[in-house]
């Protein structure tokens, strides 16, 4: 198993939609930033990466490149979760904590726990999610922005499990030569036994 830790920050902007988790919240305030700014799938993929030792989450998707211009941090996720599944991890839990001290998010939290477990693909027992402000300290304390502190646990797939994976996903052609030369092998087992009642 392996732990990683992730964080991130934006800028608080009057007339930019505001999306925690992929989950869009009515206020006049949103997150400015090259992508869509959901500072909390950021935080999460920064954790994972982490916990894979593969650097954060600006290495792999920097903002310097215009492909990812606007792009839906949840696209940014996926693909996040695909380095995961690559190197035969799953996610067992996840921890994050959302310092905002506008606009209150209490109300908000139970749809963005759901659909951060549905992106995750994880039971909603193994997503934990708490909002705090930050009692008026420094800039997030006057409202500037947003910041999101996760922890995340990922643990290994059993190799049973990892192989078939390989075999249907990533190398289907072996998979069709083993059911081949298994459908083969019956063949001549099965007109081997008859050749031999007629010859007894």
């Amino acid at each position: 198993m392996r732990i990683g830790i992730g964080y991130d920050v934006h800028r608080l902007v009057r007339g930019r939609p505001l999306i925690l988790g992929g989950v869009e919240i009515d206020s006049e305030w949103g997150l400015e930033g090259h992508s869509d700014a959901d500072v909390l799938l950021h935080a999460i993929s920064d954790a994972l990466l982490g916990a894979l030792a593969l650097g954060d989450l600006g290495h792999h998707f920097p903002d310097s490149d215009p492909r990812y211009r606007g792009i839906a941090s949840v696209k940014l996720l996926e693909r996040v979760l695909g380095m995961v599944q690559d190197q035969a991890y799953r996610l067992h839990n996840l921890d994050a904590v959302v310092i905002a001290q506008k606009p209150r998010l209490a109300a908000h939290l139970p749809a963005i726990r759901r659909n951060v477990a549905v992106l995750l693909s994880a039971d909603l027992g193994s997503i934990s999610l708490k909002a705090k402000t930050a009692e008026g300290l420094g800039a997030l304390g006057r409202g500037e922005g947003i910041a999101v502190h996760t922890v995340c646990l990922i643990t290994q797939l059993a190799v049973s499990l990892c192989v078939v994976i390989k075999f249907v996903l990533i190398r289907p052609w072996l998979l069709l030569a083993l059911v081949t030369v298994g459908e083969t092998a019956t063949m001549c087992s099965v007109g081997f036994m008859r050749f031999r009642k007629r010859c007894a």
